[in-house]
Formats: C-alpha cells, sequence, structure tokens
C-alpha cells in the first residue's frame, strides 16, 4: 500500500491487489476515506469535512486524476480493461 502524495497531513494511497472501481485511500489521523477516482464520491468511510474537502479539490485536476488512475492500474495491472 504504497502512499503516493501527502497532503498537509494526509496520506493518499494506493493498495495494490485491490478491486474496482479504480480508487484510492485518504488517512487523515485515524480516519481513512475510498474515493472513486473518476467521481471522487466516496466509496466508503469518512473523513472530516475540511481534509475531505481538500482531498476533493486536490484530486479534482485532470493530471492528479491521471496520476491517480497510472498509479491504480500500475499496482493493479490485472484490473486494466
Amino acid at each position: 500500500m504504497p502512499t503516493v502524495y501527502r497532503l498537509n497531513g494526509i496520506k493518499i494511497d494506493v493498495y495494490s491487489r485491490d478491486h474496482l472501481p479504480p480508487h484510492f485511500q485518504a488517512i487523515y489521523g485515524g480516519d481513512e476515506v475510498l474515493l472513486v477516482i473518476k467521481t471522487l464520491k466516496i466509496y466508503a468511510g469518512s473523513l472530516p469535512t475540511k481534509q475531505l474537502n481538500q482531498v476533493q479539490k486536490w484530486a479534482g485536476n485532470s493530471k492528479t486524476k491521471v496520476f491517480l488512475m497510472n498509479n491504480f492500474y500500475r499496482l493493479n495491472p490485472y484490473l486494466r480493461k
């Protein structure tokens, strides 16, 4: 589960041997949320509102989405269509 980015104390992880839809984990303190890369909707978990807003704003950039998607499929090549 490599950390691919750090954002103001929030770890952004992408796990290998994961599942669809393509997603990433944002971890802050004891809280963790899984966000779908394409929509940035919560798949599971939660974060405090301030940190969730920061992560969604960061991940909303098209270059960031490509970065996250590339990492997801690099670590989970068997899920690539």
